[in-house]
């Protein structure tokens, strides 16, 4: 796993600062799906390596509240 400052080590930082926010909106809200989303938005950076994989899952996981919310 290379995280040398390259992109991936900036994606890693930016959507966890992203699930950090998420996640103490949720906790305060009491919503249940951007407490569940910003934990995962923290924590799936250690098991992704590559930035664009990390790209694509991040986008995915900051999107799916708004997603849930309007189509479920």
């Amino acid at each position: 796993m290379d995280l040398t400052f390259g992109p991936a080590f900036w994606l890693s930082a930016i959507f966890s600062l992203i699930g950090m926010g998420y996640f103490m909106y949720g906790k305060r809200q009491m919503d249940v799906e951007f407490l569940i989303v910003g934990a995962a938005l923290m924590g799936y950076p250690y098991f992704v390596e590559t930035a664009t994989a990390m790209g694509l899952i991040g986008s995915s996981l900051v999107a799916a509240p708004f997603f849930a919310k309007r189509f479920l």
